[in-house]
């Protein structure tokens, strides 16, 4: 769904403790948070209903904050049950959810300690990432022109607005030249990401992943392990490098928007969907149901 197509409908989100029509949320044009990315922000999935994992999102987006510098004014369970209420006041059942906390307009400079801080929550019909035939024949990715920067250097493991830039513009590359998606490495020349998942590979019936060290241990990209661990399947969490791209025989990204997306194409490399995908993707799509 385009932001456009968003405007039009009569939804209603929840801001800042009330449920306003989506027409009328609307912000200063000297926000703290649009002009120094002071923001923070969560992407959930409702399965029938239920929001997946609705606590530990809750949890990580206030967390986020934190590592921004900012507390934001409402309690875990505060933010669930306005969730749960976004859900039930646009009669939405499956759908995509999107809570942003951010500083206000109360001054301008880099300084901002007495910025108000806001919180928004969202709700629309938004379905897989990847298009259905995409995720049959497995993505195609390209590999991004920037990477992910040390910690030291930023607040990597946040879920901030501002570390999405570089994760625009590598997209945005990659779907000029035909790709799905980018591939980032990080600061050190790992392979790390894609610009809004995580990424799995398969070697000999194990599964690796890059170790969570800058870049976000995504939720979806946690219960999968959990998953394969349950299987029996090993996984190994360690550092790769592109060299050992060529290794691999099956690759898949993870993330509350891509759920579980096989990947055929990396630059050179190419990968066919196999049983550990197709089991995972499976088992994915079970889990995220409610009981």
């Amino acid at each position: 769904m385009s932001v456009t197509q968003q405007d039009k409908k009569e939804d209603v989100v929840w801001f800042d403790g009330t449920l306003i029509p989506l027409s009328e949320a609307n912000i200063p044009v000297l926000t703290h948070g649009l002009h120094y990315a002071s923001a923070v922000f969560e992407g959930e999935r409702a399965y029938g209903g239920v929001i997946f994992k609705s606590r530990e999102h809750s949890e990580r987006l206030k967390k986020s904050a934190q590592q921004l510098d900012f507390e934001i004014p409402y309690t875990v369970d505060e933010i669930n049950a306005a969730k749960e209420l976004v859900l039930k006041e646009n009669g939405l059942v499956d759908a995509y959810l999107r809570p942003i906390a951010w500083r206000g307009s109360e001054a301008l400079g880099v300084s901002a300690q007495k910025n108000k801080i806001h919180l928004a929550i969202a709700a629309w019909v938004w379905p897989s990432y990847f298009t259905h035939e995409e995720r049959l024949k497995g993505i195609r990715l390209d590999m991004a022109r920037y990477r992910r920067p040390d910690p030291q250097t930023a607040p990597s493991t946040a879920k901030a607005a501002g570390l999405y830039m570089i994760c625009t513009i590598s997209k945005h590359e990659a779907e000029r030249k035909g790709y799905s998606d980018a591939l980032m490495l990080d600061w050190r020349g790992r392979v790390v990401e894609c610009t809004g998942a995580n990424i799995f590979f398969v070697k000999d019936g194990e599964l690796h992943t890059p170790e969570p060290e800058g870049f976000l241990n995504g939720i979806t990209r946690q219960t999968v392990i959990e998953l394969a661990k349950k299987r029996g399947i090993k996984v190994v969490e360690r550092p790769i490098m592109p060299e050992d791209l060529s290794s691999f025989s099956e690759s898949f990204v993870t993330g509350t928007a891509a759920e579980v997306t096989p990947v055929s194409e990396i630059g050179q490399h190419r990968y066919t969907p196999g049983e550990i995908t197709k089991t995972l993707l499976t088992d994915y799509e079970a889990a995220v149901q409610p009981a």
